[in-house]
């Protein structure tokens, strides 16, 4: 099982990150809200993923960056869920959207249900 989080998985497109936000689906368990817009382009080898924490919640940068962190690392755990039952691939974005901040283990199980959400949702 690959646990890697390379530059190649990493949702970096301004294009594909607007079309996302206009176009894609989304799924919502406190306190992450996942958005996701399936990869029409064939040469995608890799979901790509994205991670946002709100400045409007989280004032210092230095929060921010550990709950981005963290949630990255979640994912990076969690990924085997989408890549062993989805044949297509997908651009990602979680989002924080708790003013609060929680623990990893939260953020960790909140991952775990929102991917296995998405893959009921689309095995439909």
């Amino acid at each position: 099982m690959n646990e890697n989080f390379g530059r190649q998985e990493k949702l970096k497109s301004k294009i594909l990150i607007d079309k996302l936000f206009t176009e894609g689906r989304s799924v919502k368990k406190y306190p992450l809200l996942l958005i996701y817009l399936p990869l029409t382009d064939n040469s995608e080898k890799f979901h790509k993923t994205g991670v946002s924490v709100p400045k409007r919640n989280h004032k210092k940068a230095v929060d921010r960056i550990k709950l981005k962190r963290l949630m990255r690392e979640a994912y990076r755990k969690n990924k085997y869920l989408v890549t062993n039952s989805l044949d297509s691939h997908y651009a990602f974005m979680f989002i924080y959207t708790c003013r609060e901040k929680v623990s990893y283990s939260k953020i960790f199980s909140t991952t775990q249900e929102l991917l296995k959400t998405l893959v009921e949702k689309e095995k439909k």
